[in-house]
């Protein structure tokens, strides 16, 4: 009995291994549309935090928006904390900067979030405000801190979802100059992590329609922004990583505006699986990227889709796992592959 067992250790060893988990706050962005709603429902066992993108505020500070009755009733019964979305509609920089540059408009909305969270019983809330300019940054740190002054006294969570960066500097080009002006540089990511109770790191759009094809967010990148923000002393229990579930397609396009031009679209899985078969398409693996993509010809012309799935998402997991963060947040529920689920299950424990 001694010699077989030692003969099964290796490989009881193999399977323990490959089984390993690590424990992931689950955080979950959903749209008000059914694919978003129906995976919600689907997959609730999965799920920490459900952030429904379905309130915007005003230049005056004024918050509209509502939640289904239906997200609230199923968050309840599996124990899932409810923290809306507050965002600038179409992510627009002068609203923004009327937003937090006014004591008035600041003093608001705050209010208006407490009263919300106090009709919905929400566990708090998600700052979705992008688009900051680099000039904005003190009076957003600002409107931050108020706000996570007045959530804490009532015992509610406040994060912030922000956008990627991985160096305090302009970069090689015009476009990362805009991206470091207009996109990253206003948010003193340090200090917002430490305000709040955490922030959400959106690794995703390393490419899209403004850019050639490539990765939606590619694993050398996704570390790289990881390790960027470590160093700069956010603690990996404040930081989530952000998580992509759609894919991008690149295609030819045409207005009487622009005349021909480049494009690039996010899809949703199905949609993945539509274009692969109509162009009967194979898919290959990008290894340095970490995630599968194909190009085929239509009408002499290239097209592009970078393929978000169940194989990109365990290299994402791994980076959780190595760095040992808070956990994750994926946008958007209802455009995630059918093994997303699965590799998420077996990869790691919901706290």
């Amino acid at each position: 009995m001694k010699i077989k067992f030692n003969l099964l250790l290796p490989f009881l060893c193999v399977i323990f291994i490959g089984h390993s988990q690590t424990n992931s706050e689950n955080l979950f962005y959903m749209v008000d549309t059914p694919e978003s709603f129906g995976s919600f429902k689907a997959n609730a066992g999965q799920i920490s935090i459900v952030c429904p993108q379905t309130f915007w505020v005003s230049d005056e500070g004024v918050v509209a928006g509502s939640l289904d009755k239906r997200v609230l009733d199923i968050a309840k019964a599996n124990n899932i904390k409810v923290m809306p979305l507050i965002m600038n509609k179409g992510f627009n920089q002068e609203l923004l900067h009327e937003i937090v540059s006014k004591p008035s408009s600041r003093k608001r909305s705050i209010a208006m979030m407490l009263e919300y969270a106090k009709r919905y019983d929400l566990d708090g809330w998600q700052f979705d405000l992008e688009g900051l300019h680099i000039s904005d940054r003190d009076d957003f740190t600002l409107y931050f801190k108020e706000t996570a002054a007045a959530f804490h006294k009532e015992g509610l969570q406040l994060s912030a979802a922000l956008v990627h960066m991985f160096e305090n500097l302009g970069g090689p080009s015009d476009y990362h100059l805009y991206l470091y002006e207009n996109w990253r540089a206003g948010y003193a990511i340090k200090e917002l992590s430490e305000i709040g109770d955490f922030i959400s790191i959106m690794t995703y759009d390393q490419h899209t329609r403004r850019t050639p094809p490539g990765p939606v967010a590619g694993k050398e990148w996704v570390e790289k922004i990881v390790k960027y923000i470590l160093e700069e002393g956010v603690s990996p229990n404040n930081l989530s990583l952000g998580v992509p579930n759609y894919s991008v397609h690149w295609f030819a396009d045409y207005s009487e505006k622009k005349g021909g031009f480049t494009n690039g679209r996010q899809i949703k899985y199905n949609k993945v699986e539509h274009l692969l078969r109509k162009y009967d398409a194979t898919t290959l693996w990008d290894e340095k990227a970490g995630c599968n993509y194909a190009i085929w010809d239509n009408g002499g012309v290239n097209e592009y889709i970078y393929i978000e799935n169940g194989n990109s998402l365990k290299t994402k997991l791994d980076i959780l796992e190595k760095y040992k963060l808070r956990g994750i947040s994926v946008w958007v529920l209802g455009s995630e592959a059918p093994d997303f689920w699965s590799v998420l299950q077996q990869s790691v424990i919901k706290k």
